[in-house]
């Protein structure tokens, strides 16, 4: 495929909003029979496009917004999202579930985990994972860094133990933001709306029961690039379409690429649209200027996620035949 380039991921964004605005009108009126939308927003590019393209469809009236940070959240993160809000015109509330996972054992658990690789970290410092191998073709191997209040870095390897510790203890954040979107769908009889883009969904990039939790997904078929092109259409502020993404989960800023994906974004859209699309992982390589190794790396790397996640996307397992009604498997995981 020798003509294979960046124009593979270009869209007519006007013709995609007006399909998902139809398809969003006509789900939540008459599969999910409720009166509007409710929709969690971080101030970052995903929950920023998905939440105006529900005021496209159903208008500012019938979509209600939530700010939920947190102790480690990027304060700069809440200011992007009361933008957001501001511009789209429509309701909101703003909850600080901090006090709630502290009393959870949230944060507790995760420093217990954190101070059995590094004993001297204490509440004041500041924490992230990264990974690395994965972009390589090895295994990914999980780390530590710390930065503790003089500004020293402190990196260590972490044990698969006390790695999964710390991710199953930040996840509570994702599961308690959901049980508050759920609430508030309940008290206005609306459906919960997701957020992950195309590249988070395919490679399992969520919270089971948490941020992967929704009635409805309107930009899962959406390459994050894309995700910033239909933003920028739909006349957000550059402020928004501008943020970086990043996980906003842990103290110490973190990039998505650093915690989970081989590669930048943009990038990683190309890597798996070249995957589906059978592209040769020379091409690939020519177009990222990489060596095929790296690509077929790439590729690999892609492939292991898609299985090691695959449980993440399963509904519940019965085991016995069971009859139901229409709408049956409106909840996705």
């Amino acid at each position: 495929m020798s003509g294979f380039g960046w124009e593979a991921l270009d869209i007519d964004y006007e013709q995609e909003a007006e399909r998902i605005c139809a398809r969003l009108r006509e789900t939540v009126a008459q599969s999910l029979r409720r009166r509007g939308l409710v929709v969690a927003i971080s101030g970052g590019i995903d929950s920023s496009a998905c939440a105006a393209l529900a005021v496209r469809a159903l208008g500012k009236e019938r979509v209600h917004c939530l700010i939920l940070p947190e102790r480690d959240s990027d304060p700069d993160s809440a200011a992007r999202a009361t933008l957001l809000a501001d511009t789209l015109g429509v309701s909101v509330d703003t909850f600080d579930i901090a006090p709630a996972l502290d009393a959870i054992g949230a944060y507790a658990a995760r420093d217990a985990a954190v101070r059995t690789v590094l004993p001297e970290y204490r509440d004041d410092w500041k924490m992230k994972l990264a990974i690395a191998g994965g972009s390589e073709g090895a295994i990914n191997r999980f780390r530590l860094i710390a930065q503790s209040p003089d500004g020293a870095m402190h990196e260590r390897e972490l044990r698969l133990h006390e790695y999964l510790t710390i991710v199953a203890a930040t996840s509570y954040k994702q599961r308690l933001r959901k049980t508050i979107e759920y609430f508030h769908a309940d008290r206005l009889h609306y459906a919960v709306l997701g957020t992950p883009n195309r590249l988070e969904y395919d490679q399992g990039f969520f919270v089971k029961n948490g941020d992967g939790s929704a009635d409805i997904k309107p930009i899962a078929h959406l390459y994050k690039s894309q995700v910033y092109g239909m933003a920028r259409h739909l006349g957000l502020p550059e402020r928004l379409c501008s943020a970086q993404p990043t996980t906003d989960t842990y103290s110490l800023e973190q990039g998505q690429d650093e915690f989970y994906f081989a590669l930048p974004y943009r990038a990683m859209d190309l890597a798996l649209w070249a995957l589906e699309h059978d592209v040769p992982a020379a091409d690939l390589a020519r177009v990222l200027e990489m060596t095929v190794e790296q690509a077929e790396a790439v590729y690999a790397d892609i492939v292991r996620k898609r299985r090691s996640t695959a449980p993440l996307h399963l509904r519940p397992v019965l085991l016995g035949n069971v009859s139901v009604g229409d709408g049956a498997g409106a909840h996705a995981a």
